[in-house]
């Protein structure tokens, strides 16, 4: 790899943007293509395919062989509330291989007994946050149905451009909540990417097929993410 093209691709990781390393295996010119790079042709419909699915390797395209070398920055789940909800999709994120971490600043949920091996953190999110900034390979999922806890948390991920934003509660809830991050000055296109209730409707009821539900949305958020935003569509 051109040492050139190795600093670039260093520089998207630490900051957590993906980026593909294209090869023309004919004649070994290479180059870097960022995710929301405009890549026109066949060539750029691969190129798309290959940051959706994370996979490197071997492709054709418009009569060539090309080498894409994917790198994406690991996703992460950032979930909101120390819950029963929390401890089922603990487990299954990793499953999964999604990095996940709990803030919940109720420290009577927030314990160590409760979440054995999870990145636990029991604070406010403001604090948190500041520390840990969301981006766009995050999900946010706000599970305590306490207005002071998940609003900021859903509005700064609004903000940062996260694949995956939800919330629970009910419909009435959430219109609730609605009212509030608009008097908040949030607007309705940012409003209306927020998944609530949260998770498909598989018809869950406990707080393991919740945590199912909102897994399975989070993937599907992240597969079919619009590229030039880096959000679900």
């Amino acid at each position: 790899m051109d040492p050139l093209i190795l600093r670039k691709v260093n520089a998207e990781r630490r900051a957590r943007r993906a980026a593909v390393h294209v090869t023309d295996l004919g004649d070994g010119r290479d180059r870097l293509v960022r995710e929301g790079d405009a890549v026109i042709g066949p060539l750029g419909e691969t190129i798309a395919s290959a940051f959706r699915s994370g996979k490197s390797g071997v492709v054709e395209a418009d009569g060539r062989s090309y080498f894409l070398n994917v790198h994406l920055p690991p996703a992460r789940i950032v979930v909101i509330g120390a819950v029963h909800i929390s401890q089922a999709l603990a487990a299954i994120a990793k499953v999964a291989g999604f990095d996940l971490t709990i803030i919940d600043p109720r420290t009577a949920f927030a314990t160590e007994e409760r979440f054995a091996g999870v990145d636990l953190v029991a604070d406010w999110p403001e604090d948190v946050l500041r520390a840990r900034p969301l981006d766009a390979y995050c999900a946010l999922v706000a599970v305590t149905h306490d207005p002071k806890i998940d609003d900021f948390p859903i509005r700064a991920a609004l903000d940062s451009g996260c694949f995956y934003v939800g919330a629970l509660g009910s419909r009435k809830t959430h219109a609730r909540r609605i009212e509030r991050l608009t008097a908040q000055g949030v607007n309705q296109e940012a409003l209306a990417r927020i998944s609530a209730p949260i998770g498909l409707d598989i018809g869950a009821a406990s707080p393991a097929e919740i945590a199912v539900a909102i897994l399975a949305e989070i993937i599907q958020a992240f597969r079919r993410r619009d590229l030039r935003t880096g959000v679900a569509p």
